[in-house]
Formats: structure tokens, C-alpha cells, sequence
């Protein structure tokens, strides 16, 4: 494992308080997002290094803020994006000149869909994402195959592992085509529907990508997890070169996508896999300290301004729920992170308008003091915030705000 920037690992104090002191200096309002350029480059370093070679696609849901996106699709080793919604892949392919947008999910926004099909340049661009005909007789309905150009395509494979005859399901609910003999079918139906060029497959291993196998105090968990890993790409590799023969059959396909930031390493051994999609491993949220073989930097955090004190051992900070997807447990929540030594009061945890907080580190609080957290996930936090500070250090290691940006949402954007 390569080391992350120093200064968090060594130096929590220089990091942390750099970023604070940058931002006071800046009298930027709270809540405030600071993304730390160093960590980010080092993100991005290492991500490459981990991809061994193959393409990386940048899942802009993690993301959500346009010039890091354009950012970090400058850098050699990164190539397209795998939107969210399709209002955004035309928005990306258009306004940001994004010459290959994958959609990550299939859509039935009517609405949007319109806009897309009215649009030459996105249409060349942009590829939706199908697991059902259902989804294609829509597209029809918005215009007839004979009205409009041909639209760009991708099936949805599912990569997640069923066990005991499918009764055991490892993995998000996604596509229901899982087995050869549906991937085939689907191919089929596409290659001979007019109206839609089929050029690409994607699967997302979920349960390999988005599951920590090294959780601190879970030694018998952590073994488990990582057995189920090892036996889910195993199947996968073997089922997924099937399926992409399968389809070749019946298109030249342009793309294979699969992938995560967790499972890297692992996917890019599939030689049927053109391209891996990352997103959270950019920003760094928590969620991913949790995997053995990589630890990200922690590029991103919001700051939260204390407001109050109700008693000697606590303090209360505005704002702070900014809870992340998935099941709810305590790792879908922020991470306070600096001052060190605070935790959250457990009946009220991270609050809508409030959040207290208590520990140690209290002592170092008063009025007017900025807490900050990581968030579990990445481009989640940017919903609830419209502008980023972008934070340099000098060779001397002082953080200063360089520049400030906004987020898809001081954009006028919101998309889900």
C-alpha cells in the first residue's frame, strides 16, 4: 500500500488546522466544503496506480462538482463519465464537451429523455442504460424510432453473487439479467429493434466495490467478507466473459464497464472489462478506510459552525445531517474529524438544523469555532452545499483557499 499525504497521517493538526485556518482567513460561511488539492492529486495517483492500466471512467454521482470532474478527466488513465440521470449526461456531454457520457441506470423521464433525442451532439455522446424492453418502448413513445437518429445503448449485467439456486442474493438489486441465457435474449431483442445502436455492457459488483473487508474490531467479519469477495469475482469473471461473448454476437461492442474504488485491482484482472467506473475514491468519504488494500486521502470535508454550549461537556453545531445512503447505521453518518476527541450524542446523533456534540475535545471549543467531518460517501455532501473551496499548499505546507467553485447545486442543478 502506498502512504497517504503526510500530513494527515502524521501531522493530523496541520492538516485539519491548515484547512480551518485557510478558511477563516477566506471568511467563508459555514457550513463550507474545502477540497484539498494534494489529497486529491494523490488520489487520483493512486487510483491509476491500482487500476493497472485500465481506462478509468469518473461516476460523477460521487463527485457532483463539474470543473473537478473536467478536472480530473484531463489527467492521463481517465477517460468518460458514468452519469446518474440523464438530464446530467446531456448537461455533461453538452456544456462540459464530454465525449462519452455512460448513463449508470436506466431512465423513464419522459421530459428528459425528449431533450436528449432532440440533441445531435448528446446523442453521439451519451449511451442509456437498459436491463428491460419495457424501458425501450418508452423511448419510443417520446418519439418514434422513425423520427429521431438512432440512440446509443448498453445492457445492465448483474454482477451480484446467488448462491443456493439464487435463494441467497450478494449484492444490489439492480438488473434482472443475471444468467446467459437472459443476456442473450436482451442482446437480441436490442440488435434487432429500430432506433437503438447496442455498444456497450456494464455490471457493477457491488458487494465487492462497495463493502469494507478490514473494519476495525470485526476480525471474523473482515474474514468472511473478503471470502465472499474472492469467490464473487471468481464467479463473475467467468460468467461476465460469457455474457460479453454472448453479446458480440450481436454487436460490435465499444465498452465493457464494471467496477468500483474497492474493487479495482480485482476488476481489472477481467480482461472482458474496457473501462472501470470510480467515484468516491476521488474525494476520499470514510466509508472507504474500511478496505485492506488502499486507503484513500481525505480530499473532502465540510466545516460546521459551533453556535452553542448547553452545558460544560457539549457543544452544538449548526446544521449537520447529512446522512449518507444505504442501510442506516452509524457508518452512514459524518465523521467529526477536527478538533480530534468529539463523538456524537447517541439520542440525537447528526442533527437537521443542530447537531451536538461531546468529548474531549469540547474543551478546545467555544462560540464561533468550526468543527469539521468527513462524510461517509462523497457526492452527496455536495447537495447540500453550493460552493467548494479549493485549498493549495505551499512548499512550506501553509493550505490557502486558491479558488472557489461550485458544486452541481450552486449550478442551478438538481438533478436527484
Amino acid at each position: 500500500m502506498t502512504s497517504t499525504p503526510t500530513a494527515y497521517v502524521t501531522d493530523p493538526a496541520e492538516y485539519w488546522g491548515g484547512i480551518d485556518d485557510a478558511i477563516a482567513r477566506a471568511r467563508l460561511d459555514s457550513p463550507v466544503l474545502a477540497l484539498d488539492l494534494g489529497a486529491l492529486d494523490y488520489n487520483i495517483a493512486d487510483l491509476r496506480r491500482r487500476a493497472g492500466g485500465v481506462p478509468i471512467r469518473v461516476a460523477s454521482k460521487s463527485v457532483r462538482i463539474r470543473s473537478v470532474i473536467e478536472d480530473v478527466l484531463s489527467r492521463a488513465g481517465y477517460a468518460g463519465v458514468l452519469a446518474y440521470d440523464v438530464a446530467e449526461a446531456r448537461w455533461l456531454a453538452t456544456e462540459s464537451g464530454v465525449g462519452d457520457v455512460l448513463l449508470g441506470y436506466p431512465s423513464v423521464r419522459r421530459n428528459a429523455l425528449a431533450d436528449l433525442l432532440a440533441d445531435d451532439v448528446a446523442l453521439e455522446r451519451v449511451t442509456l442504460l437498459v436491463d428491460d424492453p419495457a424501458q425501450l418502448d418508452v423511448l419510443d413513445a417520446v418519439a418514434a424510432p422513425g423520427t429521431r437518429r438512432p440512440v446509443r445503448v448498453a445492457i445492465d449485467l448483474d454482477a451480484s453473487l446467488r448462491i443456493l439456486g439464487g435463494r441467497v442474493h450478494l449484492g444490489v438489486r439492480r438488473s434482472p439479467v443475471h444468467d446467459l441465457t437472459q443476456v442473450q435474449a436482451l442482446a437480441q431483442t436490442i440488435a434487432a429493434r429500430d432506433g437503438v445502436d447496442l455498444v456497450g455492457v456494464m455490471s457493477y459488483e457491488a458487494q465487492v466495490a462497495g463493502v469494507g473487508n478490514d473494519v476495525p474490531g470485526k476480525t471474523l467479519k473482515n474474514v468472511a467478507v473478503r471470502a465472499m469477495q474472492a469467490a464473487s469475482m471468481t464467479e463473475l469473471r467467468r460468467r461476465r466473459g460469457k455474457a460479453i461473448a454472448a453479446v458480440r454476437e450481436y454487436a460490435d461492442l465499444e465498452f465493457v464497464n464494471a467496477g468500483g474504488t474497492g474493487s479495482l485491482e480485482e476488476t481489472a484482472q477481467d480482461g472482458a472489462v474496457t473501462d472501470i467506473a470510480v467515484g468516491s475514491g476521488l474525494l476520499g468519504g470514510h466509508l472507504f478506510d474500511t478496505y485492506r488494500r488502499f486507503q484513500p486521502a481525505p480530499a473532502l470535508a465540510f466545516g460546521l459552525d459551533v453556535v452553542r454550549r448547553p452545558g460544560p461537556d457539549h457543544v452544538t453545531c449548526a446544521g449537520g445531517g447529512w446522512i449518507a445512503s444505504g442501510p442506516p447505521a452509524p457508518d452512514r453518518l459524518p465523521k467529526p474529524v477536527w478538533p480530534q476527541d468529539l463523538r456524537y450524542v447517541d439520542t440525537e446523533a447528526a442533527g437537521e438544523v443542530q447537531t451536538p456534540l461531546h468529548g474531549a475535545g469540547v474543551a478546545n471549543l467555544s462560540v464561533g469555532s468550526r468543527v469539521w467531518f468527513r462524510h461517509t460517501k462523497s457526492g452527496e455532501v455536495c447537495e447540500r452545499a453550493e460552493r467548494t473551496a479549493l485549498i493549495a499548499r505551499d512548499s512550506a505546507g501553509r493550505a490557502e483557499v486558491v479558488d472557489v467553485v461550485p458544486t452541481y447545486r450552486g449550478e442551478g442543478k438538481c438533478f436527484l
